[in-house]
């Protein structure tokens, strides 16, 4: 089994690749990101650079995979960012820039991954392209409004993925293409939000990312274009 993980210096992103060394069906693991990371089984992790923002990072990591993969997962994202970029409160907080930064990273970035990525999927076996979403992207379960840019960029996000389904299914029957809810887990993203998430509400890292692999597993090319929570649970998208 080959699987890449993009966003692997990550909270998220390092807690899979350090489950994923664990398994022996494992041979291969591609670990993409910006900064350095450091993984105890380096005869099977290859870890190289990527920027989501810059596509020629993107082909170029996409090059380096030689084996077929089975498992390609995204977990990367922004929600805010040093002292300017924040979670829109209102409409009155809404600002372009910001805006198109969470877009770049949230949605364009994925989808550039996908590009390059899925034409490497393995044939004939399944196999899964995962990107981590968010349940506030989902449009009929919003009742409380407020977050825009990162709302509608995982939402677009969402999209993105329903359509990566439909198109790939025509092409590889074996594909699954899905988008995954982590939970609220302890991490750089969520810092500045934890005193408002209920008690047992709040996980690690570790635990989200088995979470998730336990969902990857269970998925059948029937849930593709679908969003899924950390407990398996089928959201709206």
């Amino acid at each position: 089994m080959n699987v890449a993980v993009i966003g692997a210096s990550g909270a998220i992103g390092k807690a899979m690749v350090h489950l994923l060394e664990q398994i022996p069906a494992v041979s291969r693991i591609y670990a993409f990101s910006r900064s350095d990371a450091a993984f105890d089984a380096v005869h099977k992790v290859d870890v190289q650079y990527m920027d989501l923002l810059d596509e020629n990072s993107i082909a170029s990591g996409a090059a380096l995979t030689t084996e077929p993969l089975d498992l390609v997962i995204i977990t990367t994202g922004i929600l805010h960012e040093g002292e300017g970029l924040k979670p829109e409160k209102s409409i009155k907080d809404f600002e372009a820039d910001h805006f198109s930064r969470v877009f770049a990273i949230n949605t364009t970035g994925p989808a550039m991954v996908a590009k390059h990525f899925l034409p490497k999927m393995a044939r004939n076996r399944k196999n899964v392209f995962a990107v981590l979403s968010a349940r506030v992207g989902s449009i009929s379960d919003n009742r409380l409004g407020g977050w825009y840019a990162y709302r509608a960029s995982k939402a677009a996000l969402n999209m993105i993925v329903k359509n990566l389904a439909i198109e790939t299914g025509r092409k590889n029957k074996s594909s699954i293409i899905a988008a995954l809810h982590p939970g609220t887990v302890d991490s750089h993203l969520s810092m500045p939000f934890q005193s408002g998430v209920p008690e047992g509400k709040l996980f690690t890292a570790e635990y989200s990312a088995e979470q998730l692999l336990n969902v990857i597993d269970q998925l059948t090319p029937g849930d593709s274009g679908h969003l899924f929570a950390w407990d398996g649970e089928k959201l709206p998208s």
